[in-house]
């Protein structure tokens, strides 16, 4: 995005208008409870495009958001949208919607660990959101590895990936299999391998999303 007049051009969420639902209450973490207080706007020059400045005032806590958005200028049977709000929630990571639950889920408590220091615990939901994503893409195989192996043979997964990808299993194993003389991970490889994960749950789920968005305007 090179000028804050593309915001919701060519990418974004369908529909017309931004919806309250998709945001947390960055004070007390509560999900879609909003009320608008205030809004002003800014046309751009012989144009219909609209930037939109919202106020909203969370219901749970009386805390307030500030929201930047606007609807797509040109567009054909389907509308688009996307924003930007501030403040966001501090230390609680937020999934992707293009996500499944389960993977979803275990992305969540594997950040989650990570930020309470707690690196052997990270390693294994990290692990465990690998595996429920690669069962969700139908790899087969008796363990990860060969799900592993099974996805990258498909074309599923390109060669650097399946490298990462061997690399999450392989420190998990420490971390599901100790022994007595086994040391704390390094923080270092475990920030690492959630940032793997990170970009692996993008390529696998986000950027498919955004691909198909962009054939359904076509």
């Amino acid at each position: 995005m090179k000028s804050w007049w593309d915001l919701g051009e060519g990418y974004g969420q369908l529909g017309k208008a931004f919806s309250v639902h998709q945001i947390t209450c960055p004070f007390c973490l509560e999900r879609g409870n909003f009320a608008l207080e205030h809004r002003s706007e800014k046309k751009k020059a012989n144009s219909e495009k609209t930037l939109y400045f919202d106020t909203y005032r969370c219901c749970n806590c009386n805390g307030f958001v500030q929201s930047l958005w606007s609807a797509s200028e040109f567009h054909g049977s389907k509308s688009l949208y996307d924003y930007r709000v501030q403040p966001w929630p501090i230390g609680k990571p937020e999934p992707s919607e293009h996500w499944p639950e389960g993977v979803s889920r275990f992305w969540v408590q594997a950040h989650d660990s990570e930020t309470n220091k707690n690196l052997d615990a990270a390693n294994l939901m990290a692990r465990s959101a690998l595996q429920a994503t690669l069962r969700d893409k139908a790899a087969i195989g008796n363990n990860l590895k060969e799900e592993i192996n099974d996805l990258a043979s498909k074309g599923l997964l390109p060669t650097i990936m399946k490298e990462w990808a061997d690399e999450v299993r392989l420190l998990a194993n420490e971390s599901a299999h100790p022994k007595s003389t086994s040391e704390i991970p390094d923080k270092k490889d475990v920030r690492d391998v959630l940032n793997f994960l990170d970009n692996l749950l993008i390529y696998l789920y986000d950027l498919p999303h955004q691909i198909e968005e962009f054939r359904k305007r076509k």
